[in-house]
């Protein structure tokens, strides 16, 4: 059995992603954006994911909409839809995030975006194949 107090542990990474948990079909990871940061617009072709937010202030954009995004609020991003959130208070945006199926390499660790900006970009971060 895998157990997070999730909140607490994702509270306590300064990490910009870090991958917790990865199982065959679905993959948790944490996620602390800085204040005036973002994940950077994206698409996860084949890959749903579902965010929850801990702490912060952020802005949800999503397929085309905008929403503001605070502790407690969660937003579903389907497979194909492009997306991006972006940190836009004083304090880090922290979350958690599940993909389904896995998006990264497991038990990634990935202490800024421009760290794992070139991981993706060398292939470093691919996740496990079955």
């Amino acid at each position: 059995m895998e157990h997070f107090t999730i909140a607490t542990v994702a509270e306590k990474s300064p990490d910009f992603r870090r991958v917790l948990w990865t199982g065959e079909k679905t993959q948790l990871v944490i996620m602390t954006i800085p204040p005036g940061g973002e994940i950077g617009e994206e698409v996860h072709d084949g890959i749903d994911q579902i965010l929850t937010f801990v702490s912060g202030a952020g802005e949800a954009r999503v397929g085309g909409e905008t929403r503001d995004v605070a502790q407690g609020d969660l937003v579903v991003v389907p497979a194909g839809t492009k997306h991006n959130f972006v940190n836009t208070g004083p304090n880090p945006l922290v979350l958690y995030t599940v993909y389904g199926p896995p998006e990264h390499a497991d038990q990634v660790v990935h202490h800024t975006k421009e760290e794992a900006d070139a991981a993706e970009a060398a292939g470093e971060d691919e996740p496990p194949t079955s």
